[in-house]
């Protein structure tokens, strides 16, 4: 029986009744493009996400209702920034670090790919509506699967070989953006009103890859989701790896 590749998945917290969460669709799309879909608990312990990033073979970063710590991107609160909980900044920010050191593949979505560029010293438009009076609608409301926008792909890049042929119309949920782009990053979609939908690490010896709109949503009958999904799994099953990653690891560590 062949193995399926593990993507690790950080779960999202309720503090109004102290419950760890995660929205089934993030696992269901993951089992469903081949992977094991592996929930990671908010404990923002570095030898906990050490020993836990350890076994894996993919990340993937989801989505959140609450926004980053401005703080940690230099900036003051904005009057309409929303929940900040700290204990998912913190665990993501170490599970992203340890992925990176083992340069296991990393697919980042909404929440995901804004902690992942704040990660790479990037910063975030707090606040579209307000900052971005011209923007479009990012947070088109039910039903949430429904793509309510198109989005603008750069060519020769991963996203765009990705989507080939595909329809690049996507949904939104989201009152923050990318400002300015982290070290090693680059944007690969836009919007029409100029907003950042996606990111990728161009260099050639890693997968990072970043959206801002969630395929986790439309994974059953959406073509780009779907593709997405398969590659992300692909990359995390490429045979030899993990070993190559770990060994890269403990070079740059002796």
């Amino acid at each position: 029986m062949q193995t399926r590749p593990r993507i690790g998945i950080t779960m999202r917290i309720e503090h109004t009744t102290d419950r760890f969460y995660l929205a089934r669709h993030y696992s269901e799309a993951i089992e469903a493009a081949g992977g094991a879909p592996l929930h990671i608990s908010l404990i923002p312990n570095s030898d906990y996400i050490d020993s836990i990033v350890e076994g894996l073979d993919g990340i993937l970063l989801p989505g959140s209702d609450s926004d980053v710590d401005p703080l940690r991107y230099g900036q003051q609160p904005h009057l309409d920034l929303g929940t900040v909980q700290t204990i998912k900044d913190e665990t993501d920010l170490l599970v992203i670090e340890a992925a990176e050191r083992r340069r296991i593949p990393l697919f980042a979505i909404c929440f995901g790919m804004q902690i992942l560029n704040v990660s790479r010293g990037g910063s975030l438009i707090q606040d579209i509506r307000s900052q971005v009076p011209e923007a479009i609608k990012h947070e088109q409301g039910p039903p949430r699967e429904r793509p309510s926008h198109s989005i603008k792909l750069l060519e020769s890049t991963r996203l765009s070989q990705i989507a080939g042929d595909v329809d690049a119309v996507v949904n939104s949920h989201h009152h923050q953006a990318i400002e300015s782009i982290g070290a090693d990053l680059i944007a690969t979609a836009w919007s029409t009103d100029g907003i950042i939908e996606a990111m990728e690490d161009p260099r050639p010896d890693r997968f990072v890859l970043a959206v801002q709109w969630h395929p986790e949503l439309g994974w059953r009958n959406d073509g780009l989701s779907q593709r997405l999904f398969r590659t992300f799994v692909n990359e995390a099953a490429e045979p030899g790896r993990e070993q190559n990653s770990r060994a890269e690891w403990q070079t740059a560590l002796s």
